[in-house]
């Protein structure tokens, strides 16, 4: 149980000391972009954002793609589904900070509208209720510009150490605002994945290549059936 609650603490740790040693700017949007293999009429391939921080950008990986967006992306590369993937994670992103960028990114056209953030706010300790009120704004955005986008939201939690209060409103923020746009939801984004030091990599907190596949299936058990 302690080294449960030492790996989670030390999660977010990593999550604000990778948004100092990162440049806070969506350099991952341009380089993950994956076409489709299905040879589609380009008016019919569409677009599947995911739009989070550091555990979106891929913090630490070679490789953008390697981030669980890019394993998403090849699955359905695979599958010879007509969607293209966007990677538009920076680290160190916080709720306010996604608001703030994010009419920014839907310039481009989203159908497909997965949304990871609220880590950073929860190691900040900010109140849950002002995550709740960024994050339901930036829904709010996409919902205005692209009535018809499907929306999914990717669920986090904080460590023990930020009290039984706190981590038990934050934790109900996801599932409140999911339920509310009527959003599939992902419980946990980490699941199976924290916690398990041969997942992560020197940091003990962030996924390795082999963690991020995982927290692709993660995503994927409930993207699919919005596909």
């Amino acid at each position: 149980m302690h080294k449960f609650k030492l790996t989670y603490l030390l999660l977010f740790v990593a999550i604000a000391l990778s948004a100092c040693g990162e440049k806070n700017k969506p350099a991952a949007e341009a380089a993950s972009k994956t076409a489709p293999t299905a040879k589609a009429d380009a008016s019919a391939v569409k677009t599947i954002l995911f739009f989070g921080d550091s555990l979106t950008a891929g913090y630490g990986l070679d490789d953008p793609s390697e981030a669980f967006p890019g394993n998403i992306a090849k699955k359905i590369d695979s599958l010879k589904m007509a969607y293209k993937v966007i990677n538009a994670g920076v680290s160190g992103e916080t709720s306010a900070g996604g608001n703030s960028r994010i009419d920014w990114t839907l310039k481009q056209k989203v159908d497909v509208f997965i949304l990871e953030l609220g880590a950073n706010d929860g190691l900040r300790g900010i109140p849950p209720n002002e995550t709740a009120k960024n994050l339901q704004s930036i829904i709010d955005k996409v919902k205005a510009k692209y009535p018809d986008a499907k929306l999914v939201m990717l669920g986090m939690q904080v460590p023990p150490n930020m009290g039984p209060d706190y981590v038990t409103k934050f934790k109900a923020v996801f599932p409140t605002i999911a339920t509310k746009n009527k959003m599939a939801l992902v419980p946990f984004l980490l699941q199976g994945v924290g916690g398990h030091p041969d997942l992560n990599q020197p940091d003990g907190i962030h996924p390795t290549e082999k963690g991020a596949k995982i927290v692709a299936d993660n995503v994927w058990s409930v993207l699919k059936g919005k596909l």
